[in-house]
């Protein structure tokens, strides 16, 4: 007799092998792919962004249309999209391809990352923190997977066998969330669903607006991944060109960053559970600020593997905490549509940390860069902590 997969778990393997390959496709190779095609530095920001910026836009009517017609056929949008987006990048000869490319895939993670935490979230009430980060721990399988495969596949300026893999990874993917026994709320069309409902979708998003806990947890969240984003699109070109180091060993110190932050991720939903979101999310935002301002202060490619392990603790203490938060402040009806909030917020911050340093790059240094984003998270914490502390939770 076959043991029978439960949805969480067969969730978790679906989430890790989408983010698995949607990773693979950017770090190392995205930034090392972009220069290969002859972009300068001042505008590989913009490129990298692309799918980033296609989350702001797209994950609120994704948690919208999961509240209306359930959270697996959302997920299965956004896993046709993992299996075939990849096989593109291997056609691109100019920018404007690459571009169009990224701006496709984008619709697949920003489908999925906040369609899948309000699926965990409707399931677990007592210890949702604990298993929205067992679920992002999942996916950072595949992340701190990816850079170190990623690396490896990269011969010299061909890219085709790393974006093979990416491809292989998201039929899988697909694969998988065929099998996804999740509900669906309705047999009706999206569009049936929203006419019948808008009324009260209207509502929810405003109550989503007007609520100063969601805003400021989306908008630190947001923050999080500015530093972020600025640290998976420069880094790799940093310790590349400036350095000299190989993707390989680029890849090993990605894979390092991600590994610190799969490991560490439960135990920090756990602690939230139990001794509340706001601290963590504010320790953990500090704890990426000192590293992010440090990093690239030495050459020594030990100590630099040791800053990044402790970004990546940041960084998990940060985002266990952030979904689990915006999910116990809104209400049930209307997660999903938090959730997407919660997302867009964040896009916005991923989208933007590319662009605004690769322009600060281009004025002044890679250290001034660094050390002006960690000073800002730093500073980003004390005032979310203070804030929150006025607010009933």
């Amino acid at each position: 007799m076959k043991a029978k997969i439960s949805p969480f778990v067969m969730l978790c393997i679906m989430g890790g092998l989408a983010i698995f390959s949607s990773t693979m496709a950017k770090n190392p190779a995205l930034p090392l792919f972009i220069r290969s095609i002859g972009v300068p530095e001042s505008t590989l920001g913009f490129i990298a962004a692309a799918s980033t910026v296609v989350g702001i836009v797209v994950s609120l009517p994704a948690g919208i249309l999961s509240d209306l017609i359930g959270r697996r056929r959302v997920i299965l949008i956004a896993a046709v999209i993992f299996a075939t987006a990849p096989f593109l990048y291997l056609v691109i000869n100019e920018p404007w391809q690459l571009v169009m490319v990224r701006i496709y895939h984008g619709f697949a993670t920003a489908i999925l990352g906040p369609v899948a935490a309000a699926a965990i979230a409707d399931t677990f009430e007592k210890g949702r923190g604990e298993r929205m980060a067992w679920y992002s721990s999942a996916t950072m399988i595949g992340r701190f997977l990816a850079p170190f495969i990623g690396g490896l596949l990269i011969f010299g300026n061909d890219f085709r066998w790393v974006y093979l893999a990416d491809g292989v990874a998201g039929v899988l993917a697909l694969l998988a969330a065929i099998r996804l026994p999740l509900a669906t709320n309705t047999s009706k069309s999206a569009w049936q669903s929203f006419k019948q409902q808008r009324g009260k979708y209207g509502q929810e998003i405003l109550f989503v607006f007007r609520h100063p806990g969601i805003l400021a947890t989306s908008s630190i969240e947001a923050v999080q991944y500015f530093a972020f984003g600025s640290l998976e699109t420069f880094l790799p070109v940093y310790l590349n060109e400036k350095l000299g180091y190989s993707a390989w060993e680029i890849g090993v110190l990605f894979t390092i960053q991600i590994l610190s932050a799969t490991l560490i991720k439960p135990i920090m939903g756990r602690l939230s559970d139990r001794y509340g979101r706001v601290i963590m999310i504010s320790a953990g935002l500090l704890l990426g600020g000192a590293t992010t301002a440090t990093l690239i202060l030495s050459s020594n490619y030990f100590v630099i593997a040791l800053l990044i392990a402790i970004f990546g603790l940041g960084l998990a203490t940060v985002t266990a905490s952030t979904s689990a938060l915006v999910a116990d402040l809104s209400r049930a009806q209307g997660r999903g549509t938090a959730l997407g909030i919660l997302s867009s917020i964040m896009d916005i911050g991923h989208s933007t940390g590319p662009m605004v340093t690769g322009m600060l790059i281009t004025a002044y240094s890679y250290q001034t860069t660094f050390g002006i984003i960690g000073a800002g998270l730093v500073v980003v914490s004390l005032i979310y902590w203070l804030y929150m502390r006025r607010i009933p939770i």
